[in-house]
């Protein structure tokens, strides 16, 4: 019905947009002006935190704003990306590491924005059954169950005992700057873990130099797969693909990202910085349309998730079974067959400021870069902080959510204070390994890692 009445819902538009100049009934809608570029496609990967995108689709918020949206799913991270900057996609799902590394030059440079920030948490580590039962003899328990959280300390003995045979520890990670990666690595460093080193500089973009762990790119609807298959012991990914391990019977995912850092960053939304200049309308609108369906998320204490977990698993979004999408995205997480825990932010859209770009969140996943050797030299705090300022744009995310602010849509108090926001989170401590976090202090904050490149160390 929707694409059927696409151009009268045009004229529609147009009709009332003259309308409110004519007669003077000018909102702050108008005074943004109409999308530059109405018909737009944005890019997906198949996981449960592209909601959204589908989410502003089905609930009509993009048609609310004047813009008429394909969504399309992409075969991968590296062809999505691709696709946003020769633009056969105008806009996508990232990885929170992808503008960052393609604005610096890692991989395909290009100067790539993200204006609203799509959730918070949402991944998991999941090790096959034959790695957990090995695990399981170190793991503390109580009334008959694991105690979490499950540190890699636990796992350190399996892949001293494969070393030992002779057999190199592989595990899965969804792409060399997500979320995933960074997670995967920072939870295996804690536990005292090698996960090794890129040397770009040197021409070694592998990430296995000096490796306890060999970790490799494997896309996330192929975890499962390529775990039963024996490729890899583990993977790091986001929903459904750890549930779906347990669904399966072949796996137990053993820790959230939650439990490695509370509340972290995950989703962008990207855009070149070419369409923000080009269409500034257009992107104020999109944004809008995101922010709505974000808060349609979260809103009544998760009230709406299991109307999104069917919407969700439709083919053309992720196409996963209800029961196995809805085991995280309604509040609850099966760590292994019979063992469901109530975790009610697994997913978070929106609350927490979960949708602001903040600085810090940017300068975290620089961090990781530097500490891991993606980033080959040395840089100053004030490079970290311009980067995250070029590529993080809490200005364009402010003029939409004030937009949304006066429309009655949203209220001011659901946003951080604009006047006094400095792009800034406090710092933080939530993490595995209870090392504080200041984005404001980046180089502080490497150099206190026990695993890892500090100050002017390069790859050997």
């Amino acid at each position: 019905m929707r694409s059927i009445h696409r151009n009268w819902k045009k004229s529609i538009t147009a009709f009332a947009t003259v309308g409110m100049l004519m007669f003077g009934n000018v909102t702050t809608a108008s005074a943004v002006g109409a999308p530059e570029k109405e018909d737009l496609k944005f890019g997906f990967i198949k996981l449960t935190d592209m909601a959204p995108l589908a989410i502003a689709y089905e609930k009509g918020y993009f048609e609310d704003e004047g813009l008429f949206v394909t969504l399309e799913a992409q075969a991968n991270w590296k062809v999505l990306l691709d696709g946003v900057i020769n633009g056969t996609l105008d806009g996508a799902h990232m990885l929170a590491g992808q503008p960052l590394a393609a604005t610096i030059g890692y991989g395909t440079k290009h100067t790539i924005i993200t204006p609203f920030s799509m959730d918070l948490n949402g991944n998991a580590i999941t090790v096959s059954n034959s790695v957990w039962a090995e695990m399981k003899k170190h793991v503390p328990v109580k009334d008959g169950k694991p105690v979490h959280p499950i540190k890699a300390d636990y796992l350190k003995p399996v892949v001293e005992k494969y070393q030992n045979e002779g057999k190199p520890f592989k595990m899965g990670m969804v792409f060399p700057v997500s979320t995933h990666n960074y997670e995967l690595r920072y939870w295996l460093a804690a536990g005292g873990l090698k996960p090794g080193y890129y040397a770009p500089l040197k021409g070694d973009t592998s990430g296995t130099i000096n490796a306890d762990v060999l970790l490799s790119v494997t896309p996330p609807p192929q975890m499962p797969s390529t775990m039963e298959a024996g490729t890899i012991y583990g993977y790091c990914v986001g929903e459904p693909w750890n549930q779906q391990a347990v669904f399966k019977g072949i796996g137990a995912p053993i820790i959230t990202d939650y439990e490695i850092w509370k509340n972290n960053p995950e989703k962008v939304f990207g855009i070149t910085e070419e369409f923000s200049r080009k269409y500034p309308n257009t992107t104020t609108h999109l944004v809008k349309a995101l922010i709505r369906a974000a808060k349609w998320l979260d809103e009544n204490n998760n009230a709406n998730r299991m109307e999104a977990v069917k919407i969700l698993a439709k083919p053309n979004y992720v196409g996963a079974d209800v029961k196995v999408i809805a085991n995280s995205m309604t509040g609850t997480f099966e760590y292994e067959k019979g063992d469901t825990r109530a975790v009610p932010d697994f997913n978070v859209f929106f609350r927490y400021n979960a949708t602001y770009p903040y600085y810090s969140d940017a300068i975290w996943y620089l961090t990781q870069m530097r500490r891991w050797g993606q980033i080959g030299e040395y840089k100053p705090d004030a490079w970290y902080v311009d980067i995250a300022k070029k590529v993080y744009r809490p200005d364009l995310y402010q003029i939409a959510a004030e937009e949304l602010i006066a429309e009655g849509k949203v209220k001011k108090a659901e946003f951080p204070a604009f006047a006094t926001e400095t792009g800034f989170r406090a710092p933080m401590s939530d993490f595995i390994d209870n090392i504080s976090y200041d984005g404001t202090k980046p180089n502080a904050y490497i150099d206190s890692f026990p695993i890892g490149l500090k100050g002017k160390e390069t790859v050997k």
